[in-house]
């Protein structure tokens, strides 16, 4: 493997609009063929450095260079709403300024390499949410690109394509950059880590498999931890003598200036602590008062082979129905919920007057030009006051200036947390959700799984998160490839 460096940043600053600092003399090199994990808290600017490296946004001070004119492919998290309506061969067509002789041979190669072989005239926003994951990365490699930017590439993918996507990697020979916080499938490929600390904003170069680093990062908390609870308390004593002291005359008021000197140097001295993510605080989805029958499902469209075979099932929703949908990806899962939610559908039926709260993978449901408050009390559906609907939202982490936010102008993980709050605000009698731990940090997912079990309605549910599946009290698994 080549020792040539291919990124560097020599001490970048960078802040928005002349608001807080993201980054601040971040320095950091990484060689050609290397594979390394960016990692840092919720808004510690790990986009950001994204978007620097690949000259979207330029930095306040200090150097990003890229050498030798190195190409750079991005694999996003989500597909552009304005893509989605194009073919695959459209779709690919947009990676190119002019449009190669061979493109269908060049999307044939790529879509082999992301294990997913498709007609060229599908229409994107008909595939799976994990046929699209691997059709963002197919997008990237269809650039050849000399740096692969992946940001949370396993979103949305099943269990076959996160072992199909760590089997690439392993052999991919050019340098990647991962942004995602599935831990074991960092740890099976990467081989350092460029941690942001979101306190100083500056960043921590690491090398070593995921876990050694994390465990490497964790101690190095506890050692500052416990570095400033010694100053703190050598501190503590000494403006205690300092106070004592300032009250004596002559050569005991010399010592109490003395003590206030030193003790300044040990303020100066401690070391900000770092602090986890802020969490969403538990909560309570309300469901809506109804009694009987809730939804029916008779008839179920099945994706084989790329073509759509519909299924007699008898199926009847009520409350307290607890249903988990499972099945490969693009076996059509999604699409039921959404067929369901759309009541377009012959053999699919919610009783009238049912409220559903959908959680769509896509954020299909939201209106993105709308601001975040303007969603939120779009959501309310009784005489909810504002100064309720803020303190619901602040439990979600939603407040301050995001509130008046366009939701285009929200990170992926923010318009999760903006749907769990509307979801809140509907009070629905049928809870739908579609891969809803997706775009969600980690930490939030104790209280999510908490409110889910606590919900006295019914639940349908998607999820390609085991760990989460698994805390989640289910009384039927729906498998789309059985029936």
């Amino acid at each position: 493997m080549s020792e040539e460096v291919i990124l560097r940043f020599n001490k970048v600053d960078f802040e928005y609009h002349h608001k807080k600092p993201i980054l601040h003399q971040a320095s950091f090199s990484i060689r050609q063929g290397a594979k390394f994990t960016l990692m840092g808290q919720n808004g510690a600017g790990k986009s950001t450095i994204f978007n620097l490296i690949k000259g979207e946004l330029k930095p306040a001070n200090g150097v990003v260079s890229v050498s030798n004119n190195a190409t750079i492919g991005t694999a996003h998290q989500v597909i552009s709403r304005e893509d989605l309506l194009l073919t695959i061969e459209e779709y690919f067509a947009k990676a190119f300024s002019e449009i190669p002789g061979n493109l269908k041979s060049r999307i044939s190669k790529v879509m082999d390499a992301v294990n997913m072989p498709l007609p060229f005239e599908r229409i994107i926003g008909n595939l799976s949410g994990g046929q699209q994951a691997r059709i963002l990365l197919a997008y990237a490699l269809i650039q050849d690109p000399d740096i692969l930017l992946l940001d949370e590439p396993t979103n949305n993918l099943d269990r076959a394509g996160i072992d199909h996507l760590i089997g690439f990697l392993l052999s991919y020979t050019k340098t990647v950059l991962v942004i995602s916080h599935d831990a074991d499938f960092l740890n099976l490929f990467t081989e350092g880590v460029i941690y942001l600390n979101n306190f100083n904003h500056e960043t921590e170069m690491y090398v070593g498999d995921y876990y050694s680093v994390v465990a490497e990062i964790t101690a190095r908390v506890e050692r500052e931890e416990k570095l400033n609870a010694q100053l703190e308390k050598q501190i503590r004593d000494r403006k205690a003598k300092v106070n004592f002291f300032a009250n004596k005359g002559g050569k005991m008021r010399q010592l109490a200036k003395k003590l206030k000197e030193e003790t300044a140097v040990m303020e100066e001295n401690k070391v900000e602590v770092r602090k986890e993510d802020k969490i969403i605080r538990s909560f309570f989805i309300p469901a809506q008062e109804i009694t009987g029958t809730i939804a029916t499902l008779t008839k179920i469209k099945v994706i084989n082979d790329h073509q759509p075979i519909f299924k007699a099932v008898d199926i009847v929703i009520k409350k307290r129905s607890r249903i988990l949908i499972v099945g490969p990806n693009g076996i059509g899962k999604s699409t039921l919920l959404r067929s369901l939610v759309a009541q377009k559908e012959e053999g699919l039926k919610i009783t009238p007057g049912v409220i559903v709260g959908y959680y769509s993978q896509d954020f299909s449901t939201l209106d993105f030009n709308q601001t975040a408050f303007a969603s939120l009390q779009s959501a309310i559906i009784d005489s909810t006051s504002e100064q309720n609907m803020r303190a619901v939202a602040a439990g979600f982490l939603i407040t301050g200036d995001l509130m008046d936010r366009p939701i285009s102008a929200l990170s992926e993980g923010q318009k999760g947390l903006l749907s769990l709050t509307r979801l809140v605000l509907m009070k629905p009698g049928l809870l739908i959700l579609d891969e809803p731990t997706n775009h969600i940090n980690f930490r939030h997912l104790p209280a999510m799984i908490e409110a889910i079990n606590n919900y006295d309605g019914a639940l349908m549910m998607v999820s390609h998160m085991p760990e989460f599946v698994k805390e989640i009290k289910f009384d039927q698994e729906l498998d789309l490839s059985k029936i």
